[in-house]
């Protein structure tokens, strides 16, 4: 991207209107589409009348995640590079995955000094990563923030967002739909860390979701988002609860040990929901084999969203299914529930746990 055109795009991102994506958890769970509904966003028409995912002006992306110490985190990174190679006119530079925050700074620094056209950036801190995306939205590159929000709005053009208290609202209100309103109903709930805003959020939108058909969490233990931690947790919770009508687990990592506590101890008289959407337990789901009944899309996709968007807003063009001429400021995507009814739609963008 030249100067003039940074410059352009500078004065244009300034007024445009940040429009998120939203979609209020109901009892239905996702919104209804029809057979021929396209799945993939189409672009809308770049001047001339060509379609947006035809080659256009070479854009140069550079790309930082955390480490890939959990199969979601693994699957950020491949989709991304996944959708790069798609398109003949994307340049995808990818740092070395890190969860120190100054090597993943200076990653920042670097694609500064290269000069690159945009930045996919997953921080791993993002009020610590802050700064530096500001100093590179000031050197015009666009900068696109993925699932972790900065402190700070002005540090990236677009922010693209998985809904975690959507999350607890699609399981309480799954959950709400199977137990058909049974007022004594045992419910239990396998947390992430506690300590993180994503887990206090899930947690949140799971209760606010039950309230709403007269349930409570009966029985609560916070993990550790790792199959070791979950297995404990969960040994746990079974010995304090006799009986449970149906879990929540927060995340499918953690749900490997989960499941094995649960075959431990011989217990089937509940059903399970995940959370997050692991090809593992989808496939699970669509044996129909278990107490496992479906899970809770958190995407995986997002920063391969990141990919596309980026490229969209360097090349100067928009998204097809809106009526706005500019990409939006931040997309917060939807977290479906899935079930052996619908299971087949979901399994190609599954992540490996």
């Amino acid at each position: 991207m030249s100067a003039p055109t940074r410059r352009r795009w500078l004065t244009l991102a300034a007024g445009t209107v940040a429009l998120a994506f939203v979609v209020a958890g109901c009892t239905s769970n996702e919104p209804e589409e029809s057979e021929d509904t396209a799945t993939n966003t189409a672009a809308a028409p770049a001047p001339g009348g060509t379609s947006n995912d035809e080659p256009g002006d070479k854009v140069v992306i550079g790309f930082s995640a955390p480490a890939a110490d959990h199969g979601w985190m693994a699957a950020i990174t491949k989709a991304a590079q996944a959708t790069a190679e798609e398109y003949s006119d994307v340049e995808l530079r990818v740092a070395e995955a890190t969860n120190d925050t100054n090597l993943q700074i200076s990653q920042i620094e670097g694609f500064i000094n290269d000069g690159v056209d945009a930045i996919v950036l997953l921080p791993f801190d993002g009020a610590a990563l802050t700064d530096i995306a500001i100093e590179a939205m000031q050197k015009g590159i666009v900068v696109v923030n993925v699932d972790r929000e900065f402190s700070d709005p002005n540090a990236a053009r677009v922010t693209v967002l998985g809904d975690n208290y959507g999350m607890g609202v699609s399981a309480g209100s799954y959950i709400c739909d199977q137990l058909g309103g049974k007022a004594d109903a045992k419910i239990a709930e396998i947390a992430g860390i506690d300590s993180l805003p994503l887990t206090q959020d899930r947690s949140q939108g799971f209760a606010d979701a039950l309230a709403t058909c007269g349930l409570e969490v009966s029985n609560r233990v916070p993990a550790d988002f790792t199959a070791q931690g979950g297995e404990a947790a969960a040994a746990n919770l079974l010995q304090a609860a006799p009986h449970l009508d149906a879990i929540w687990n927060h995340d499918d990592d953690q749900g490997v040990g989960v499941m094995a506590a649960i075959e431990a101890a011989g217990r089937d008289e509940f059903f399970m929901v995940g959370g997050a959407g692991s090809k593992q337990v989808m496939e699970s789901i669509k044996a129909d084999d278990s107490v496992l009944k479906a899970t809770v899309i958190y995407p995986s996709t997002q920063a391969a969203d990141g990919i596309k968007l980026a490229r969209l807003v360097v090349q100067g063009k928009s998204m097809s299914d809106l009526v706005e001429v500019e990409v939006p400021r931040k997309i917060q995507l939807f977290a479906p529930v899935v079930t052996k009814d619908n299971v087949d739609r979901y399994l190609p963008t599954a992540f490996e746990s």
